[in-house]
């Protein structure tokens, strides 16, 4: 199971949300760089991209701070999501060296944009579902659809995507553990490796997720994890030593 730190980044901070409201940010490092080359320090084999203003724009706009990440990962494959609207925007940053495009908002307004920039960057796209008591989010979160996450998911079982990153709005930033349950209830009925995300706190949860994977009838590829690494409750180092012995 693969641990991604994230790096949500906001007016070329890094920060963290709290229930994805832009009103409620809390700035942890006004380097973006720097913190992905911590990371990167402490063992990392992922880096989980948010451009947060992308989200609510509709198109990227924390391109430099993604530029100077980019540049700390080195060899680190990235993730990236936040704004990416067209096929010709994922192809952008994945020439720029983004080793994953991460799809959001445009997979329920305009699913045809997943499907053609799955068949042209082949590995290379992942599905967001960010869900609110179920239902997906979208426009950074600020509207709620009456999709449920499974179908939304659903829709792109044949197209090739290498993943779909599923958030609990309800719990991220919220330290109060990851929804196991729904997370495993959306891999079960799903052929596409699905990525946790929200509510991570402790390597109990990481251990959680890693014990109902090996239940889980799908694959949950690794979990996302933001806050917690902040602000110390959870030590990458330790995380990714445990996740190992596990496996």
């Amino acid at each position: 199971m693969i641990l991604f730190p994230a790096i949500d980044l906001k007016d070329g901070q890094c920060v963290r949300l709290y229930k994805g409201d832009m009103d409620k940010a809390t700035v942890f490092n006004d380097d973006p760089g720097a913190q992905a080359a911590a990371f990167v320090a402490e063992g990392a084999e992922w880096l989980h991209i948010v451009d947060l203003n992308g989200a609510f724009a509709g198109a990227p706009v924390n391109g430099a701070a993604v530029e100077s990440i980019l540049a700390a990962a080195g060899s680190v494959p990235v993730q990236l999501g936040g704004g990416i609207r067209s096929v010709a925007t994922a192809g952008q940053w994945i020439e720029r060296g983004v080793r994953r495009v991460i799809l959001g908002t445009v997979a329920l307004r305009d699913p045809a944009v997943v499907r053609d920039s799955a068949r042209a960057f082949p590995g290379r796209v992942a599905v967001g579902i960010d869900a609110r008591d179920g239902k997906v989010a979208v426009e950074g979160w600020a509207e709620t659809s009456e999709m449920t996450a499974l179908d939304l998911a659903r829709r792109f079982e044949d197209a090739g995507v290498a993943a779909i990153i599923y958030t609990d709005i309800d719990r991220d930033g919220t330290m109060t553990g990851v929804n196991v349950e729904a997370t495993v209830a959306l891999a079960d009925q799903l052929s596409i490796p699905v990525i946790a995300s929200g509510g991570i706190a402790s390597i109990a949860d990481l251990q959680a997720l890693r014990a109902a994977a090996r239940r889980c009838r799908g694959t949950i590829e690794g979990a996302i994890s933001g806050r917690a690494l902040y602000d110390g409750r959870l030590d990458l180092r330790e995380a990714l030593a445990v996740l190992k012995e596990a496996a």
